[in-house]
């Protein structure tokens, strides 16, 4: 089992191989600006506060996500375009995997975080789902912001809709269920 180090170096690689000829540089980059601000964040509150590993591992997933849907577009992932081609789909579901993944692995480290903030068990529960449900609102208006505000002429290609005009809601609705499901799955344990 790699170390919580070993698991940083590894998206370090991972996402510097992603940087280097990214299929739409622009898109990349504002893909990236919570990147640049979150990875600083999540190292300095682990020097602080000590991630458990398997907080780490959900960390390092889904931060490896971001990478590829950063890299290729979340619309243009060739995997799923490949699935959706085979299965007939009307869209790439890479960005909806990833929303949901949202939820459901960074609440490990959000409770992590939580247990040096609150001391019931309850109100640590009650905290990681508030903030990640209003994260994933938060997130899907910042998006179109930032989209607003640098490039609207990459509107489409960073927001992903991919034609479906419930695109955001779909997404939070998604981030939503994987956090209600990790819910489920760490309520006991808290």
């Amino acid at each position: 089992m790699p170390s919580k180090h070993q698991l940083f170096y590894t998206y370090l690689v991972i996402w510097g191989a992603l940087a280097i000829a990214p299929r739409y540089r622009e898109d990349w980059l504002l893909e990236n600006i919570l990147v640049f601000i979150g990875v600083p964040l999540v190292v300095y509150l682990d020097r602080r506060f000590s991630f458990s590993w398997l907080a780490a591992f959900c960390l390092f997933i889904f931060l490896s996500l971001h990478a590829v849907g950063s890299h290729y577009t979340y619309s243009e992932t060739p995997l799923f375009t490949l699935l959706s081609d085979i299965s007939n789909l009307e869209r790439n579901h890479f960005d909806r995997i990833v929303h949901f993944l949202f939820g459901f692995l960074l609440f490990v480290p959000l409770l992590d975080l939580f247990r040096h903030l609150a001391t019931s068990s309850r109100l640590r529960l009650v905290i990681t789902v508030l903030v990640l449900i209003s994260a994933s609102g938060i997130y899907e208006i910042l998006e179109w912001l930032a989209t607003e505000i640098t490039h609207p002429e990459l509107g489409l290609a960073f927001l992903g809709t991919q034609g479906d005009v419930w695109d955001a809601q779909k997404d939070m609705a998604l981030a939503h269920l994987g956090t209600l499901l990790a819910l489920l799955i760490w309520h006991k344990r808290a």
